[in-house]
């Protein structure tokens, strides 16, 4: 168990890191922003308690939000996946699924599992944080198309470190 502990504080610091001195300043056309520090939110272990849950997500939404400039937009919709991870988990699969050593990745629950449950996240992560920059109803079809662009984007980029980095079992 001090392993996993180990590995989520190591994956919290690099996805931080990636995040505000590469990812950043990747902008395809204006529009797509990839915004892959909300990986470590989608593989935090089933039975976390809600509480850890939240406040890890304060933490990495502040870290990214401190180094980007963005007043607290990173922070809230992190906190808000966080606050609805629970709920696409259940809506996911039946709670004997979750018991165990599994681990919400593709190695665990498979790549079905994991593109449905993380699009669900990151399209609510990417809308919520694109709603706040923006706050101008004017806007919604720039809004919309920076969620999809930055969607389509940051889930790519999930899937591919998931399959770089799963472990075979």
């Amino acid at each position: 168990m001090n392993k996993l502990y180990g590995r989520d504080i190591l994956r919290f610091f690099v996805l931080i890191l990636v995040q505000v001195l590469v990812l950043d300043h990747i902008n395809l056309y204006g529009f797509a922003n990839p915004g892959l520090y909300i990986y470590f939110i989608l593989l935090l272990p089933f039975e976390i308690p809600g509480f850890l849950l939240l406040l890890l997500a304060f933490l990495i939404g502040f870290g990214v939000d401190s180094f980007s400039n963005s007043i607290g937009l990173h922070t809230f919709a992190t906190v808000l996946i966080a606050y609805l991870r629970p709920w696409v988990i259940r809506l996911a699969g039946p709670p004997a699924e979750y018991e165990g050593n599994l681990k919400p990745g593709i190695a665990d629950m498979g790549f079905r599992w994991f593109f449905a449950y993380s699009m669900v996240l990151v399209v609510a992560h990417q809308l919520v944080l694109y709603t706040f920059e923006s706050l101008r109803l004017a806007e919604i079809g720039i809004i919309l198309l920076k969620t999809i662009t930055g969607s389509i984007l940051t889930l790519a980029l999930i899937i591919v470190v998931e399959y770089l980095f799963m472990r075979k079992r």
